[in-house]
């Protein structure tokens, strides 16, 4: 069964569990190129590494339909908000698309945790 066919997942919460898929991909590209970018990027490795595994996370939540999602998707916003003020400090292109990505992973989770 496609994600799109969950009878359980309306409209924003499948938007909601694309972004959170697109945030957790951008953020393991970012993670991995900065790694090779010197010490001073380990801030911003960490930060979405954290990304990454919140938001897959609360995709699979949401795609159960897990009763604590909405509890996961404020710390999920919370995190995209904390990484994308982050990687908008680095000129690589790996963060600018962090920084491009993860706000609209923090609104959509923001909404869902208060739906």
């Amino acid at each position: 069964m496609a994600l799109q066919q969950l009878e359980h997942a309306d409209d924003h919460m499948q938007e909601c569990i694309d972004n959170c898929l697109e945030a957790a991909q951008v953020c393991e590209w970012c993670a991995d190129a900065c790694a090779g970018e010197g010490d001073e990027m380990a801030r911003c490795i960490r930060l979405c590494r954290d990304v990454a595994d919140i938001a897959s996370l609360h995709a699979r939540f949401m795609a159960r339909n897990s009763g604590y999602h909405r509890e996961l998707g404020e710390l999920c916003a919370d995190l995209c908000e904390e990484c994308a003020a982050e990687c908008e400090q680095h000129d690589h292109e790996h963060c600018q698309a962090c920084a491009e990505v993860l706000p609209e992973c923090a609104e959509s989770c923001r909404e869902m945790a208060s739906a």
